[in-house]
């Protein structure tokens, strides 16, 4: 995943009440109007579940198991040290890129 993993809106009482599954959807995507959805596949909807995907169903879990990988360290993390800080950007950019960007060179492909 390249950043945090975003979280939606919550679903206000009208959005419930009327066309909740896909008012789910909408917040989905409003949440992602400026984001990748290849560089992020993967969205936590607010008072719901997670959402993954991926251009293959295989892809699609595989986003699914690193999720609650991601989250399981997360949250391991902040019990050990609730004031642990994120990366800083130009590191993330770094361990991102050189496994997905176009001049990709770490990992399998």
């Amino acid at each position: 995943f390249f950043g945090p993993v975003p979280v939606t809106r919550p679903l206000n009482a009208e959005e419930v009440a009327a066309d909740y599954e896909g008012n789910t959807g909408r917040v989905i995507v409003e949440r992602f109007a400026n984001l990748n959805p290849l560089e992020m596949p993967a969205v936590l909807v607010a008072g719901h579940a997670p959402f993954t995907w991926g251009t293959t169903p295989r892809g699609s879990l595989h986003h699914s198991v690193a999720l609650e990988a991601v989250a399981e360290m997360a949250m391991g993390t902040v019990q050990i040290n609730p004031n642990a800080l994120f990366l800083e950007p130009y590191v993330l950019d770094k361990h991102y890129q050189r496994k997905h960007g176009p001049a990709a060179y770490y990992g399998q492909k």
